[in-house]
């Protein structure tokens, strides 16, 4: 059992609220998810540069030393923001991959995600204290996605918490069991698809990035996923220009969608869309079965 939401701003004056009314959905589903908590934020980008979120591999971090090397490597300075364990690098667009290759080959630090807009941040311990402990009030953006975890089949870690990434601005969050992953995992990695840990829902994750390269749109590769995927499950997707949200044809998990002039907002449980200003008036409803829902403003 875990928990999931969603926010996406239509009103773009309510940027400054986003982190808030984020943390304060994923503090509400606490008790689906108490073990791991994680999210993603989705703001303004920095032209030429993309946003690298990484996190310390050990429980001393100092990004310092990381900063100065890549510096170096790069033969230029590297801006970046620290997050008590997490530091958002921003790397000039033409220097990602060897960015990413120099910290792969490292054993301190581990890439979380990276885009021109998103940052992705998760940790273990209540979904409350990791909320806290990155500050997700205070963050500001166009839209995010959360997660607090149960770990029923896996450890308690940070690689096990969501949200995963496998593709610039992409990622997903998953309330459910996915039963072919590692035949699935092996296809992809013959189709060039790279992944950090044994958790299911990364090779979701890493099946839509594939439909993607492969020049299908999200909602084609979403629906495409109902074919191929085996299992239950409830997708919550980001883009660098909007989320996407899917249940399979069974849809037992639990799911509700929630719109206004303002917003569009997903939850696991009705409870934690009644923090948000002006729910009364609403449109609510449960997501139908096998139907993909996009909501997506202009690049």
């Amino acid at each position: 059992m875990c928990g999931i939401v969603g926010l996406f701003l239509k009103d773009l004056t309510l940027q400054p609220e986003l982190g808030r009314h984020l943390a304060a959905m994923l503090e509400v589903m606490c008790d689906r998810g108490p073990d791991s908590a994680g999210f993603a934020v989705y703001s303004d980008e920095h032209p030429g540069r993309v946003k690298m979120t990484v996190r310390s591999a050990g429980a001393a971090w100092s990004s310092a030393k990381l900063v100065g090397d890549l510096g170096e490597r790069l033969g230029e300075a590297v801006a970046h923001e620290d997050h008590n364990g997490h530091t958002v690098l921003l790397i000039p667009a033409a220097s990602v991959d060897a960015a990413r290759a120099f910290i792969e080959a490292g054993s301190d630090w581990v890439i979380v995600g990276s885009g021109r807009h998103m940052e992705i941040f998760k940790g273990v311990g209540s979904p409350s204290a990791v909320s806290k402990n990155f500050d997700l009030a205070a963050m500001t953006g166009t839209h995010g996605i959360g997660h607090t975890r149960m770990a029923t089949e896996s450890a308690v870690t940070v690689d096990g918490s969501h949200p995963y990434s496998t593709g610039l601005d992409q990622c997903l969050v998953h309330n459910g069991s996915l039963s072919n992953h590692n035949d699935l995992r092996r296809r992809l990695i013959r189709k060039g698809q790279r992944f950090q840990t044994e958790n299911d829902s990364e090779v979701a994750a890493g099946y839509l990035t594939w439909r993607l390269s492969e020049g299908a749109t999200l909602s084609e590769a979403l629906e495409a996923s109902l074919h191929d995927l085996d299992g239950f499950f409830t997708f919550v997707v980001g883009t660098a220009n909007g989320f996407g949200v899917l249940r399979d044809a069974i849809a037992c998990k639990p799911a509700v969608l929630a719109e206004t002039d303002q917003f569009v907002a997903f939850a696991s449980e009705y409870r934690a869309l009644t923090v948000l200003p002006g729910i009364e008036t609403a449109n609510v409803w449960e997501p139908e079965p096998a139907t993909v829902y996009f909501w997506e403003r202009a690049a």
